[in-house]
């Protein structure tokens, strides 16, 4: 099936843009939620008089995403997480978490558009964090991950200990118990 494409769907491609799909991913997906319309003549010549609004609406994304490209260009971002002795966190760095402290300098990305080695940072260290932006230009940002708390190395001291007295009554008493169950369990 043939549609042409209301908006810009990373998977297939960009506004205006004719695609061959299957037969019930168009119709099921694709056209009842406006993403396309199927491929008509009268689609196509309504889409012919659309194509200067198209074309500006194009460029003015890509000139955003060149500007948001040099933001992030020299970005750098850190997060100082606790961990345990053998440098591994607790928890984990998301592409969540890359999109709340991207928002505090005032930088707006969306969640899906940055991947994360891995998916998640575990381990502390530097990161190179990709970010998508339109017209597959891509922007790298440098992660740093910190120990929040610094885990002073143990040292085992051998402490010697007085030897410990035993409570003679209390042996007695033990001894005396244990004699007094053998002659009932013999009995």
């Amino acid at each position: 099936m043939k549609v042409i494409l209301n908006q810009d769907l990373s998977s297939l491609g960009e506004e205006g843009d004719v695609k061959v799909v299957a037969d019930g991913y168009g119709r099921n997906y694709l056209i009842p939620k406006g993403i396309a319309v199927a491929y008509s003549k009268a689609n196509i010549e309504i889409f012919k008089q659309k194509k200067n609004a198209i074309e500006a609406r194009k460029e003015t994304k890509r000139t955003e995403a060149l500007s948001l490209k040099e933001k992030l260009a020299g970005e750098a971002i850190t997060f100082t997480m606790p961990v345990g002795e053998n440098g591994k966190l607790f928890g984990a760095i998301t592409s969540a978490n890359i999109v709340e402290e991207l928002a505090k300098s005032g930088i707006s990305v969306e969640k899906k558009k940055i991947e994360v080695p891995e998916h998640s940072i575990k381990v502390i260290g530097t990161y190179t964090v990709k970010v998508k932006l339109y017209a597959g230009e891509v922007a790298d940002i440098k992660v740093v991950v910190a120990p929040a708390n610094a885990i002073p190395e143990r040292k085992v001291e051998a402490k010697v200990e007085a030897p410990v007295e035993a409570d003679v009554e209390t042996d007695e008493n033990f001894e005396a118990e244990a004699e007094e169950k053998t002659e009932a369990d013999a009995e």
